[in-house]
């Protein structure tokens, strides 16, 4: 057995162990998200045992007046019976104050408060939440961001099932229009995470952002659902006010910039007191950054957080990039030991451990096709194939490059 003979075989080994588990990590987690995208909530609201909770939703506003005029109309008309819109106004200096005021008179249901001005804290996102949180009537809190638009008039409705489980004694049920129950909780249900698309637009940028997006918000749900739950988007989450208050709030995290979703779940969500909603109508679209710089921002400032998390959950999302950065590196390797040469096309000389890699590589995008494009089609979100690869490669580079840089950049501003 000749030397190459033998490298091919560890890297043949290697290759098969970081496979297996990247097929672990589609079939387990991935597909545990897509499940719950299969259809709609028709939430059994009408028995006594049953009846609908109210809901605060909050909105926080820094000089939003053109994203509010685009969307807020969308929050006001929900198809819910109980529920109020609260407006936080972080110190905008356009003319988002006057037209709240408009607004009010139309509508009985939008409260508006603000954020002190000059009120000195990192992060005054949270301090406007928590402002609206103290202002809210209800006993839960559904939040989302000035610049997105719910799917429909459902979005309050799917979300706020999250909220209804079963109980020994017969309590709250949420169910499919098939009456299929939609999730079971053996315990209280106290944070719903729900996903926030973006708009599809034209360009290679939307295509990365789509897929990152994506992929993201299936990791995210998808642990949830297995019992692992590690973040939300505040773009569309909710929880209890008695959770939010009980814990302080955030209480610890004032001192980071972002994480007022991320940070907030990794430490107060359970296996037993959350629940993931992912149906159609309980979506909300946001507007896409338009260029690359802007995205970048936004990457880097999600991920300033991604240190505060927990080590478990730190521990369990670094398996997925490293085992398909070694995967990748694998493969790369075997091609260049072989004894093919791609100039003559002499296919007799293809090592077998090199058919072997490509083959299980097809089987894998196949799967990738698959389970990332049901719940893109489902979505109405962009589906991806030929790019799954380049996009794969690309944003852990990507993330990886932002990490290593973050702690020599400018600190932020506050937001």
């Amino acid at each position: 057995m000749s030397e190459w003979s033998l490298i091919e075989q560890v890297l043949l080994g290697v290759f098969a162990a970081m496979w297996l588990y990247q097929m672990y990590f589609y079939f387990r987690y991935i597909l545990a998200a897509v499940r719950r995208t299969k259809a709609n909530v028709n939430c059994q609201l009408s028995t006594v045992n049953c009846q609908p909770p109210g809901v605060s939703v909050i909105v926080c506003a820094r000089n939003e007046e053109a994203n509010l005029r685009d969307y807020m109309q969308a929050l006001l008309t929900q198809d819910y019976p109980e529920y109020e819109v609260i407006i936080v106004n972080d110190g905008s200096v356009d003319n988002t104050r006057t037209y709240l005021d408009y607004w009010q008179k139309r509508y009985k249901n939008l409260k508006v408060t603000f954020v002190p001005i000059g009120a000195k804290v990192a992060s005054t996102k949270k301090l406007a939440i928590t402002l609206g949180a103290k202002a809210a009537q209800y006993d839960y809190l559904l939040l989302t961001d000035a610049d997105c638009r719910p799917e429909s008039t459902h979005w309050i409705r799917e979300m706020m099932s999250g909220f209804v489980s079963p109980t020994a004694e017969g309590g709250l049920t949420a169910q499919r229009s098939n009456n299929e129950v939609v999730e079971q909780h053996s315990g209280q249900t106290d944070i719903v995470l729900g996903f926030g698309a973006y708009f599809v637009k034209h360009g290679l940028l939307n295509r990365l952002i789509q897929f990152d997006t994506l992929f993201n918000g299936l990791q995210y749900l998808g642990q949830a659902a297995c019992g692992h739950p590690y973040m939300g988007v505040g773009r569309n989450l909710a929880y209890s006010k008695r959770l939010f208050f009980a814990h302080g709030g955030f209480e610890g995290l004032m001192e980071n910039k972002a994480g007022d979703d991320d940070l907030f779940v990794n430490r107060e969500a359970t296996r037993t007191n959350t629940a993931v909603v992912a149906t159609r109508d309980s979506l909300t679209w946001s507007v896409p950054k338009t260029s690359f710089v802007e995205w970048l921002r936004q990457k880097r400032r999600h991920l300033s957080v991604a240190p505060k998390y927990k080590l478990s959950t730190k521990l369990r999302l670094g398996l997925e990039p490293v085992t398909r950065g070694l995967l990748y590196a694998a493969l790369i390797a075997l091609i260049v030991i072989s004894e093919i040469s791609i100039v003559n096309y002499q296919l007799s000389a293809i090592d077998l451990p090199l058919v072997i890699a490509l083959g299980a590589m097809l089987l894998r995008w196949i799967v990738q096709c698959v389970l990332l494009n049901i719940p893109a089609h489902r979505w109405g979100t962009r589906k991806t194939v030929l790019l799954i690869p380049v996009w794969e490669i690309l944003l852990p580079l990507i993330t990886l490059t932002t990490m290593l840089i973050e702690p020599f950049r400018p600190k932020p501003k506050r937001w």
